[in-house]
């Protein structure tokens, strides 16, 4: 027999050198644009609840729930084992680990019980923190939060489910909802013939002899949080297409017709169930008007669009602080990544739109706390605004995740790694809540039959007047690109518009350097097509040392 050498473990072939430590524990809330963001909009008596769910987030405990609520995905269980029709989803422990948490810190409906100014910019800092973990279990709280201003339409059902839907508890399983210590919400609206055109929906709501309750017989195409307590669903009513909340379990105990036909087999979100209902029979509860379901739904629409461009906010500064670490721990042809030039620019590059990406969502989130308290001018700034952010900071999560991935190289296209499932998850925020046409035409819907919208949009514009020539120069362009704007050009616009609102917030509020950068390429055009292509002259390690502190 030969001996092995000594000074070898048995059967070591190499040493592992080179790879970083893993990222964890780390601290999701070390965001220097998120924190100043924090505090510029009303929300700084938040700050030290946020820093402590950023060191939660970023703990090695809750990144393995992340990890492990999507490779145990949730499974549908139409019958029990007597054969009874019970239509329910079950979910890893870690799902409802993270549910508890972010239920418990209010990101889900508690800012509409919350007087303090800044509550709902809170919760959206507390989003892009917590968020770190995973996105599939955002679906549920972020429908919940929308639901309240919805259900407000009917004072009487406001009057009994807003006090749960706002509560910190997160109680799951199906049971009586007053019965219960929180509820959370879901919403049913597309359907396989239409999709975003829900006037097209066949769902029909007849009345019953009691008033304002009716049956529901139909079906939708793509509910989420098919678990949720109770749901806001569209409807054909005799007097048009109306808002209903159908509860998974009646009053008296008995289980509502919801019947789960599958589960969405999804590109990512996998963590989340995402199904087809069937309705039959099934009891609902009017609310707002007969015929104006779209109006009553539409303020629940705002609130989930603003939680995609948090969601994409959240993907890319997550993506980039793994890009990062992977960079400052790895070497190739004889120095560290970090510290090679053609590597600083392109996670420089990704730093920028990081940064913008954020500080835009939290200055949308600053408008609806302001709106949510009567403000007109920031209700119309919303209205406007948050269409124009979802279309632009969702289409670019794609691009930046990809990106950021490639800064791992092979590493980064394994699954341990994370990084392709925040791949993954990028296409969605695009998807949900309107694609990418539906929101550039809801702008120009806005622009034609709201005019307060434009006029608010270019007031936010004009603090930033003569800071930045290019930026000046945008904003003339645009006012009469507006003016001329169709279906044909409408991406083009409301690409424009985002940027320009991008920048004006940048030139106000980052460093010169940052704001300066953004400005060259994204509105000056000294850029390329990818990322990392910023000019030369460009302060790299300014906003290196700002994106990702030592």
């Amino acid at each position: 027999m030969v001996p092995m050498p000594e000074q070898s473990p048995l059967y070591a072939t190499h040493d592992v050198t080179n790879q970083p430590p893993p990222l964890a524990p780390y601290d999701a809330s070390a965001d220097v644009a998120l924190l100043e963001g924090l505090r510029r909009e009303g929300a700084g008596w938040a700050e030290e609840d946020v820093r402590a769910l950023g060191l939660r987030a970023g703990g090695a405990e809750a990144q393995e729930w992340g990890e492990l609520a999507n490779r145990h995905e949730p499974e549908l269980r139409t019958h029990d084992r007597y054969g009874n029709r019970v239509d329910e989803v079950d979910f890893h422990p870690s799902w409802h680990h993270l549910m508890r948490t972010a239920v418990a810190e209010g990101l889900a409906g508690t800012p509409w019980a919350d007087d303090r100014p800044g509550a709902h910019v809170a919760r959206t800092a507390g989003g892009l923190v917590w968020g770190h973990t995973e996105a599939g279990h955002g679906c549920p709280t972020s429908m919940t939060y929308a639901a309240v201003p919805a259900l407000r339409a009917q004072p009487d059902l406001a009057k009994v489910y807003e006090p749960l839907l706002t509560s910190r508890d997160y109680d799951p399983g199906l049971r009586v909802p007053t019965e219960k210590r929180g509820l959370l919400a879901g919403m049913g609206m597309t359907e396989k013939q239409g999709g975003s055109d829900v006037r097209t929906n066949t769902t029909v709501a007849t009345p019953t002899d009691e008033p304002g309750v009716y049956t529901l017989r139909g079906h939708k195409w793509f509910t989420s949080a098919p678990m949720c307590d109770v749901f806001l669903v569209l409807a054909q009513a005799p007097g048009g297409l109306s808002c209903f909340l159908v509860p998974r379990v009646l009053p008296d105990g008995s289980r509502n017709t919801f019947r789960i036909q599958r589960l969405k087999d999804k590109l990512g979100n996998r963590s989340n169930a995402s199904s087809e209902p069937e309705f039959d029979r099934t009891v609902a509860w009017l609310v707002g008007p007969e015929g104006r379901g779209v109006k009553t739904i539409i303020e629940m629409v705002n609130c989930t669009r603003l939680d995609c461009v948090m969601s994409s906010a959240t993907l890319m500064r997550k993506t980039l602080v793994e890009a990062g670490h992977h960079a400052r721990h790895r070497s190739a042809f004889g120095a560290r990544l970090f510290d090679q030039p053609l590597m600083r620019n392109v996670l420089a590059d990704l730093a920028l739109e990081s940064e913008a990406a954020t500080t835009l969502t939290l200055r949308l989130a600053g408008a609806a706390d302001r709106a949510v308290r009567g403000d007109e001018e920031e209700r119309a700034f919303r209205r406007i605004a948050t269409a124009v952010g979802k279309y632009w900071v969702t289409k670019r999560g794609p691009a930046f995740t990809a990106e950021a991935l490639e800064c791992l190289g092979g590493n980064g296209y394994v699954e341990d790694s994370g990084m392709p499932r925040h791949y993954r998850e990028a296409p969605l925020l695009s998807i949900w809540e309107g694609s990418g046409n539906v929101n550039a035409l809801d702008v120009l819907r806005a622009l034609g039959r709201e005019p307060g919208s434009a006029e608010s949009l270019f007031g936010e514009l004009a603090l930033a007047r003569g800071a930045d020539a290019r930026l000046d120069a945008t904003v003339t362009s645009l006012k009469r690109e507006l003016a001329a704007a169709d279906q044909l050009s409408a991406r083009r616009v409301v690409e424009r518009m985002a940027l320009a609102l991008q920048a004006s917030l940048l030139v106000r509020h980052a460093p010169p350097e940052v704001a300066d950068a953004f400005c060259a390429t994204r509105l000056g055009g000294d850029w390329g097509h990818a990322f990392g292509t910023l000019p030369p002259g460009t302060d790299l390690d300014t906003i290196l040392d700002r994106a990702l502190p030592a």
